[in-house]
């Protein structure tokens, strides 16, 4: 196959926009949380739903979405999901009430799903497979560039023009991810019609998503929070039964029975990500209650871990495509396992060298971590179902990040009861930490095992 390198570079920097634009939105949204509360008036249950939304209909999507990518262009899917994001973050800024605000969320969340079941599927067709864990290394990077920056750049907006700011310059941003995408997406990207549209499939599908994670992430403050998860997995036994049977499924199961490296990478990845997610909101808990650092202060504070995720993702993208990804992924994952173990021993009297020490060795190993893990699962697929691989890792992450929280709020509310960790005493809240720690470490280890099987496999 040729390579058009004029192609190459503005597919490379469209999607390094929109994995910007993405990840930026949801944590420069977050400090915008308290001042959304008052201008709307509404309690704190019902805000939270400004990111709830967001996140369920990415996480619902983001399959059916690339399945229609694959079948009917990815081109198509990718510019309508940019132009969609961009016209709907402009709405966002005239948003009058809370329920306008979730409407648009939602339509928010859906058109970043068909940002995020495309984006890299597109990336990697349009380069050789031997830079394909330098391509996605790059992505990766810029997944904790917005990040990083978002906390700060959102802080900053919402403070001096107000959280309006923040929406209209995600529309900008996504007005020059679609300068690049019109530009560099090869239009020969037409897809497969040949297929027919799974209507039982994608339903199933987004039912199950949707209850699940909205049961998680309820399990505290809903009494039948664990039923309506327990549905979502219930009703994920019958997707797996009607999809065995479809003729043109959402996803095929064969993908996972047939192929046991994409089946322990998309495990590994869910536990990973389930194991790290919530480090970030306990240590900034730490460095305010125990260590009496200003919001702003620990946050800075808390930049070192996705800095150095985002310094060395390109790094261990690149030496993927030379060295076998489930040993870099593997050792990312021991590092974590060494974080997560060095966090567990937190005390009132912790230097702040050591708290950033350890945020470094955790960013280092999810750097080691991520994009060889990618690697490996874009490379079990066919092109073909790039797009399909690229939804379902996407699934992976948002579930193991609802999974991460509901971890620590369960963990709280039967250390804590209805006190919240920011109103605990710092030794109360330190026993609660190192609990919440040593159920991460566990999930990491069996993580650890899940990388390493593919040893055999490969």
């Amino acid at each position: 196959m040729d390579f058009n390198q004029k192609e190459q570079k503005a597919t490379l920097r469209m999607t390094v926009v929109t994995a910007f634009i993405t990840t930026f939105m949801g944590s420069a949204l977050n400090l915008s949380i308290p001042t959304l509360e008052t201008q709307f008036q509404v309690s704190a249950a019902l805000i939270g739903w400004v990111v709830t939304a967001f996140t369920l209909a990415v996480a619902a999507l983001s399959v059916p979405m690339g399945k229609i990518a694959d079948a009917k262009g990815r081109r198509r899917i990718l510019i309508t999901g940019i132009i969609s994001f961009a016209v709907i973050s402009f709405i966002c800024a005239f948003a009058v009430n809370i329920w306008m605000m979730l409407f648009l969320r939602v339509l928010q969340g859906i058109a970043a799903s068909m940002i995020f079941a495309t984006n890299n599927a597109i990336l990697i067709s349009v380069f050789p497979g031997s830079e394909r864990g330098r391509v996605l290394g790059i992505s990766t990077a810029s997944v904790y560039v917005g990040l990083s920056v978002g906390p700060v750049v959102g802080g900053f907006l919402n403070g001096t023009l107000g959280w309006q700011s923040i929406f209209v310059l995600s529309g900008i941003i996504a007005l020059i991810a679609l300068f690049f995408a019109s530009r560099g997406i090869p239009k020969t990207d037409k897809g497969d019609r040949s297929g027919s549209f799974d209507l039982a499939g994608n339903v199933l599908f987004i039912a199950m998503v949707t209850a699940f994670l909205y049961g998680l992430t309820n399990l505290s403050v809903m009494k039948y929070g664990w039923l309506i998860m327990v549905a979502g997995l219930a009703l994920a036994g019958v997707f797996a039964m009607v999809e065995g049977k479809a003729k043109d499924p959402v996803i095929r199961v064969s993908m996972f029975t047939h192929d046991s490296v994409f089946t322990l990478s998309n495990l590994a990845a869910l536990l990973n990500y389930g194991a790290t997610f919530a480090i970030s909101y306990l240590v900034s808990i730490y460095l305010q209650v125990v260590m009496g650092y200003s919001s702003k202060y620990a946050g800075l504070i808390l930049i070192f871990m996705p800095v150095v995720q985002a310094a060395f993702s390109p790094v261990m993208g690149k030496l993927s495509d030379k060295v076998p990804p489930y040993k870099l992924s593997s050792a990312g994952m021991g590092l974590c396992v060494l974080g997560l173990v060095l966090f567990s021993f937190l005390s009132v009297t912790t230097p702040l060298w050591y708290v950033i020490m350890t945020l470094i060795i955790v960013g280092f190993g999810f750097a080691l971590f991520s994009s060889p893990n990618t690697n490996a699962i874009m490379g079990c697929v066919d092109r073909a179902d790039y797009s399909v691989a690229n939804s379902i890792l996407a699934t992976m992450r948002t579930v193991g990040h609802s999974s991460s929280m509901a971890i620590v709020t369960i963990v709280v509310g039967f250390t804590l009861g209805t006190t919240a960790l920011a109103d605990a005493t710092p030794a109360v809240l330190i026993g609660t930490m190192h609990k919440c720690f040593y159920i991460f470490i566990v999930l990491c280890v069996v993580g650890v095992f899940m990388s390493l099987k593919r040893r055999k496999e490969q």
